[in-house]
């Protein structure tokens, strides 16, 4: 570049014909201040270099040299490769935290964009134009309402096996909660929740997608039609049993809160898995534990309201009687029933259990409890083979019953066989 060509911007050329009629007397210091929004001390220092330096002393000093912040060529070409091998795939606000977290080297989140930019690694990402949505203002306390939903994506990049999160998320201060589980369902959903319950108590309310683990389309049962209830899933029975409101999103938009929490995870925690050789679905949950602490400190807010509405879980509510998989059957003049293909005896019954509805409790270890009102029964599984024989000593049971049975004659002298109605009674009648 030669000397002799200044390069100024619009600013300084608007300011060097102002500043050289104060220097001609044409123009006071006040009045030059006030049209270049400077103050009359500032116009009297620029004057000043102008005398010593001439026009080029407009132009600020440190215009042309190195900024002393500056990276050097071999500093960007370690964070460079840095990020080429371990973040190439992170944005540059997460490569930035996993920079200063990990290799200690702090760098701005724009600097690394610029970095990524010109290395080829990272490109300007248009954004999507958001499509509008009705706005719905945060609950203001805490407990008031937990967005509930599930989360399939490859959070192992195809190291383990597919997970499915199950995730949570207070409306009012964005805290988050979760748990890895196979599959989203029953189960999944009830474990889930039984495990935040433990931590956080119950909420007041829950709002769920139309999963059928949450909302059914099939008719009413018969204890639900005596009842004049709704047809129930047993996620959504359990959550009754708690007096837990649920409600019902009508698309996925509705509980927004929930899906980009799930954007971000998907985005962040599928990456802090992969930088911690996570391979199983436990490791994954011991992990999660931790990272959700972290993740909370950042991301999660202050709510309106010091109130924490989540109720605590009392020592007399049965969770596994609540959180298990409950169905009705009715007891047969056998002491009999029969559940998913299999027959069950009920051991020392009373001839009251005949034809009553039994409660048949699965729980989530395969284990089976039997109630009937508020009595435990015990029973035991029988076989096709089983059943014919106890038929078979049933029947030989009734026969020496009825021939052992004493029947009782009367006398012949009986009041009842000396009593006769007479033709004459009749008659008169």
């Amino acid at each position: 570049m030669r000397k002799d060509i200044i390069i100024m911007s619009k600013k300084e050329i608007k300011r060097l014909p102002i500043i050289h009629k104060v220097m001609d007397k044409r123009l006071t210091q006040v009045g030059a201040a006030e049209m270049l929004d400077l103050s009359d001390r500032q116009i009297r220092r620029i004057i000043d270099k102008i005398r010593v330096g001439g026009n080029a002393a407009i132009v600020h000093g440190n215009r042309g040299k190195e900024s002393p912040f500056k990276y050097s060529e071999e500093l960007e070409d370690q964070i460079m490769g840095i990020v080429e091998k371990k973040y190439y795939d992170f944005g540059p606000t997460f490569a930035a935290e996993k920079l200063l977290e990990c290799e200690k080297i702090k760098l701005s989140k724009e600097k690394l964009r610029q970095l990524m930019i010109s290395y080829d690694t990272q490109y300007p990402k248009r954004r999507k134009k958001d499509r509008v949505h009705q706005w719905r203002e945060r609950k203001h306390c805490r407990g008031e309402m937990i967005q509930m939903d599930g989360s399939d994506h490859d959070w192992l990049e195809g190291r383990g096996p597919k997970m499915v999160l199950m995730g949570y998320i207070d409306d009012a201060s964005s805290e988050v909660f979760g748990r890895f589980y196979e599959y989203e369902g029953t189960i999944p959903a009830m474990d889930s929740f039984k495990r935040y319950m433990a931590k956080y108590g119950i909420p007041f309310s829950f709002y769920v997608d139309r999963h059928s683990a949450y909302k059914t389309s099939r008719q009413p049962n018969l204890e639900e039609d005596l009842k004049g209830a709704f047809a129930k899933t047993q996620f959504a029975r359990a959550l009754d049993e708690l007096n837990v409101k649920i409600i019902y999103a009508q698309t996925p938009q509705a509980k927004g809160r929930i899906e980009r929490a799930f954007e971000t995870l998907q985005d962040r925690l599928t990456k802090e898995l992969r930088l911690a050789g996570i391979s199983t679905l436990e490791q994954a949950n011991v992990f999660l534990v931790t990272y959700l602490t972290k993740y909370n400190a950042r991301f999660a807010v202050k709510p309106f309201k010091k109130t924490n509405l989540h109720q605590p879980v009392r020592k007399l509510l049965k969770l596994n009687e609540i959180f298990c998989i409950k169905e009705f059957r009715t007891i047969s003049n056998g002491f009999i029933f029969q559940w998913k293909n299999r027959k069950f005896l009920i051991k020392n019954p009373s001839i009251t259990m005949k034809k009553q509805r039994v409660c048949i409790m699965e729980h989530f270890d395969g284990t089976i409890t039997l109630k009937l009102k508020d009595k435990y029964l015990s029973f035991i599984e029988v076989t096709q083979k089983d059943l014919k024989a106890i038929e078979a000593d049933q029947k030989a049971a009734r026969k020496l019953i009825k021939k052992a049975r004493v029947y009782y004659r009367p006398s012949k002298n009986h009041p009842w066989k000396s009593f006769r109605i007479s033709k004459k009674s009749l008659v008169n009648a």
